[in-house]
């Protein structure tokens, strides 16, 4: 395993600490001018109902991933010599959730229209709402893959219809939408997946895994959009999240469908989020990273 430094915390009034770059890479790895991936972390978590907490996610990721190897066994890969880029974090926006949308926006979109994978580390799940805006600026005919435990389509809640429990509603005012892992929901939700007829595949699914991955690909377009919560996975694996909820995908079940995406379409950019570090063992922000990890080696090396 490679000896990495890892900086000192620093005091900041308004940010938590964010580690200074994904796999403590060095410079030759990590500029943004040879970057197929850039990387920006999102310390956010003002709409949070239950855990809060996610606003620390970001760091505890990057700096876990001080301790993931380069060498990626699956694909006999470097990771490290893919060109991955950490931006500075990206500061809440003291305007509101709608505010803050716009600011995550703009900040993708500055990488996203260079033709980058971006990637955005969250912070609350709401963070993909003006991601998944920027991609489309970039990428008009994309759909969305979101992989998370509840359905996230209230059109408003607690007072904003910015919030982490509206994401998918909002993507799904934008382009086509397919959920992925649900098994907590609201009537509300329910009656808006009948009658908008979204695809959703609700966990447990009913099906083995090949046939379950074929079935979710097949609705998806050529170009992808991947948004991950966390809480998506079995809480045995990951309970260091914000709304926990029992049952849930393994850890193989999640990277063989992004996997399997990654061969079939083309991943233009993604978001995981909801990690919070304080609720659960230190192996979960190892596993979010490695998640990370995983999604970027898939989708530069492997996207059509």
């Amino acid at each position: 395993m490679p000896i990495r430094r890892i900086a000192p915390v620093s005091e900041t009034e308004h940010l938590p600490w964010i580690p200074p770059n994904f796999l403590a890479l060095p410079a030759e790895n990590s500029g943004l001018d040879d970057a197929k991936a850039v990387l920006i972390p999102v310390p956010y978590d003002s709409t949070t109902s239950l855990r809060g907490g996610a606003r620390n996610g970001p760091g505890a990721l990057i700096e876990a991933s001080y301790g993931l190897e380069d060498y990626d066994l699956e694909l006999d890969l470097d990771v490290s010599l893919v060109g991955i880029h950490t931006t500075q974090a990206l500061e809440a926006h003291m305007g509101g959730p709608a505010e803050m949308v716009k600011r995550v926006r703009v900040a993708v979109g500055s990488y996203a229209r260079s033709g980058r994978l971006v990637g955005v580390l969250g912070g609350e799940h709401s963070v993909c709402i003006g991601s998944v805006q920027a991609n489309l600026e970039v990428y008009p005919d994309i759909s969305v893959l979101y992989i998370d435990a509840h359905a996230d389509l209230r059109n408003e809640y607690m007072g904003t219809p910015w919030g982490h429990a509206s994401g998918a509603r909002r993507i799904h005012e934008m382009c086509p939408l397919v959920l992925v892992g649900v098994r907590s929901l609201c009537p509300e939700e329910r009656d808006y997946i009948k009658s908008a007829s979204i695809p959703t595949f609700y966990w447990p699914p009913i099906c083995d895994d090949r046939e379950l991955i074929s079935g979710i690909v097949e609705h998806l377009g050529p170009a992808v959009y991947v948004s991950i919560d966390l809480d998506a996975l079995d809480p045995a694996l990951m309970p260091a999240v914000g709304t926990p909820e029992p049952g849930g995908l393994s850890w193989y079940q999640l990277v063989s469908l992004l996997r399997c995406v990654a061969e079939t379409r083309l991943i233009v950019g993604f978001d995981i989020t909801e990690l919070c570090p304080a609720e659960g063992p230190a192996a979960c922000s190892y596993t979010a990273a490695k998640l990370v990890y995983k999604l970027v080696a898939y989708a530069t090396s492997l996207g059509k």
